[in-house]
């Protein structure tokens, strides 16, 4: 006869939850009960353990029993109204709550007194305490996910973005950096001025920008700066900042992270080609080029190839993701650039239920100046300007009250700069009657450190680029400025075939513009050691 027992064995299990992953879960969340009731009672018995242990335990929460989250709240209301703390104004003030039978009466107060001789480690166990939170935090923000993960009817972006933020918040509420005394600040400064003098002359200690007049004024991008660049669309303003991108990291060797939520990463290096070989980018995307400028192609990109540009073309990216994105290239690029372009075509958190387009312009800005921040890294933002400009009569420069959609742009910005053509306008000439043909103006309207002040750059529609106005006539005292750097710059020949006409010379380049402006020479190198 068979044994009952032997056939229970062979019978299969049917698998539980502890025997999964999931089963973990069960377990009791993390925890000290021991800390937080000698914390409450240290808190009780000397009168100066709150100032050190408020700042962190910031949230009620850090408990995790209910009896001690109401404690910690009547000592939190005593600590506002600047009341002494002791065992009975914390008694009196549970009782005006409504929450001294719920913690177990004057009884239970008191004995959290015993539970501690002094008040001398009440820092620490804080600290112990706030990880605790922080652990269930992530427990709580885990099984959500895991939760959601297993819902068909997810959209698995969404949750992806609704896990990233979560993290974030747990990290932004619970990772706070301390205060620094003065000497410490003032030791650090003193470095880096250090740093700052031996690497530059005439002040230009930022990433230069590869415009003379705008960094005379600005010194170079400043780390930790939010730049606002706006302009009515048709002004250049992505031209402006491929030039801005292309200047910093070919010809000074500085990481630049690229972030283009219009154009395809494609279109910028189409863009990037014309500017750097004088091919209109028309030419380029057709693929209709002659033989010499295929050449001259060629023989130009080595520079754009080695250069430490990265181009991030997601459209409609949140603040979160750019965020997250940057840190990730900053850690391993160490960049030294960021540009968005542009800002208005960005998201804030998923969340936004409000439809608020203006607050959440609000809130993308904030989040780009605490990013500039927190990188330590100039973050070049470009923005569009109100029609109010179109409106408006006279020469149509812009002004600070046209940002669009927000007052907080200019608010947290550190610098507002304007892109302004008047040639766009059909404004033949300036208020000095020089002609605006071929000339775009950068004004910089607000510099939180600096002065303000217009500059005139040269503007070639035919490659959509940006040029100093004179650019053989000032490279000497950019040389002087960037002195210390032991740049090597190159200076471009003209050609002097056909140079009192605008007839087509033997090269078959077409003469467009007046003979100081660049045409390589054919079968020969376009640039020569300055």
């Amino acid at each position: 006869m068979t044994d009952p027992t032997n056939i229970i064995k062979k019978i299969p299990r049917k698998p539980t939850l502890s025997d999964s992953p999931l089963g973990e879960i069960g377990k009791l969340p993390p925890q000290a009960r021991e800390l937080e009731e000698a914390v409450l009672g240290a808190v009780m018995i000397e009168e100066n353990a709150i100032t050190s242990v408020i700042e962190i335990i910031k949230s009620d929460d850090v408990f995790y029993v209910d009896a001690h989250q109401r404690i910690w709240r009547a000592i939190r209301n005593l600590y506002s109204n600047r009341a002494p703390i002791d065992l009975l104004t914390v008694t009196e003030q549970l009782k005006k709550n409504g929450d001294l039978d719920h913690v177990g009466g004057p009884f239970y107060v008191a004995q959290l007194t015993n539970k501690v001789g002094s008040a001398a480690n009440a820092e620490y166990h804080a600290h112990i305490l706030a990880e605790k939170y922080v652990q269930r935090q992530l427990i709580s923000v885990s099984t959500e996910i895991i939760r959601d993960a297993y819902e068909d009817t997810t959209d698995v972006f969404e949750l992806l973005d609704k896990a990233e933020r979560n993290l974030y918040n747990i990290s932004e509420n619970n990772i706070k950096r301390q205060s620094l005394d003065i000497s410490t600040i003032l030791m650090n400064e003193l470095k880096e001025l250090d740093i700052r003098m031996k690497n530059s002359q005439n002040h230009l200690n930022g990433v230069p920008s590869g415009f003379i007049e705008l960094d005379k004024i600005t010194g170079g991008w400043q780390k930790s700066d939010l730049i606002i660049l706006a302009a009515r669309p048709g002004m250049g303003k992505t031209a402006f900042t491929l030039a801005l991108a292309r200047n910093a990291a070919v010809d000074h060797k500085k990481p630049v992270a690229l972030f283009s939520l219009e154009m395809s990463n494609a279109q910028l290096v189409q863009r990037l080609i014309s500017m750097e070989t004088h091919i209109r980018a028309d030419k380029i995307r057709r693929g209709t080029l002659e033989n010499y400028e295929y050449d001259v192609l060629t023989s130009k990109i080595d520079s754009l190839k080695n250069a430490p540009v990265f181009i991030d073309d997601t459209p409609a990216i949140n603040i979160f993701e750019l965020r997250n994105k940057c840190r990730r290239l900053k850690q391993q690029y160490d960049i030294e650039l960021v540009i968005i372009d542009y800002l208005q075509l960005m998201s804030g958190h998923s969340d936004n239920k409000s439809g608020n387009r203006e607050q959440e312009i609000s809130q993308i800005s904030r989040s780009l100046k605490g990013m500039a921040k927190e990188l330590n890294t100039p973050v070049i933002a470009l923005s569009q300007l109100s029609r109010a400009v179109e409106t408006r009569g006279g020469d149509k420069r812009p002004i600070l009250s046209d940002l669009r959609e927000s007052g907080a742009i200019e608010q947290d910005a550190d610098i507002v700069i304007f892109l302004y053509r008047p040639e766009y306008y059909k404004i033949d000439t300036d208020e000095e009657g020089r002609p605006t043909q071929g000339i775009a103006e950068v004004i910089v309207a607000k510099h939180r450190n600096g002065p303000l002040g217009t500059i005139r750059v040269r503007y070639e529609s035919d490659y959509a680029k940006f040029e100093n106005l004179h650019e053989l006539a000032s490279r000497d005292e950019y040389f002087e400025m960037l002195e210390g750097n032991n740049r090597i710059r190159y200076k471009r020949f003209q050609s002097k075939i056909n140079e009192d006409t605008n007839e087509d010379d033997s090269t078959g380049f077409e003469r467009k513009h007046p003979p100081d402006d660049f045409v390589p020479p054919p079968n020969e190198p376009p640039f020569d050691k300055y």
